[in-house]
């Protein structure tokens, strides 16, 4: 059996939007892979011996999209948003379990503009000012944020990403740009004080 289309998810995910509780253990075993790859690509910029293991990551949203029977999915592009932000919440949330004191030990920030570069000796992300960056962002522009938190915690291309957001390509390029840089500015500014 090859991999299922975006058509195929989608239909299972409207079908747990309306309830069919049979959807969501179909629907699993076909994205728990690319769920996975979310969480490995979310913890290659953590320290090594990191606590939270991939799989981990991976149930722990498992069971929070369970929660979340109330949203109507629209298609695949939203269920990974979705769980990208909630992959976000529980590194944010594991950080400050572990304290300020062993979060990135002085190790080298990564910096936006290598999110997308392949796997190498990945410099180690703080959460937590990630997390509050992210959130003055969303205060002067929600979209420029989501889009980080898109392209960054949930791996869309700039095409899915302009699907979620209802822009266009060049819009999620220009406000990914943007962000970057602004993120860049703002972590340095909160790491420096």
């Amino acid at each position: 059996m090859g991999e299922p289309s975006p058509t195929d998810l989608t239909r299972l995910l409207l079908d747990w939007s309306r309830g069919d509780k049979t959807a969501l253990d179909r629907l699993m075993p076909l994205v728990y892979d690319e769920l996975r790859a979310l969480a490995e690509r979310s913890l290659r910029h953590e320290r090594s011996g990191h606590t939270l293991q991939g799989t981990a990551l991976v149930h722990e949203a498992y069971l929070k999209l369970v929660d979340h029977r109330q949203v109507r999915w629209q298609d695949r592009a939203h269920f990974f948003a979705v769980a990208a932000q909630l992959m976000r919440r529980i590194l944010v949330d594991h950080a400050r379990r572990h304290g300020a004191a062993k979060r990135g030990s002085g190790e080298p920030r990564l910096p936006l503009d290598e999110a997308d570069a392949p796997a190498a000796p990945a410099p180690l992300v703080d959460w937590l000012a990630l997390d509050r960056a992210l959130d003055r962002l969303a205060a002067l522009d929600e979209r420029q944020a989501r889009t980080v938190e898109l392209r960054f915690f949930g791996g869309l291309t700039i095409e899915e990403t302009a699907e979620v957001l209802q822009v266009s390509p060049a819009t999620v390029k220009n406000d990914w740009s943007l962000a970057r840089g602004w993120l860049y500015r703002e972590l340095q500014r909160l790491t420096d004080t």
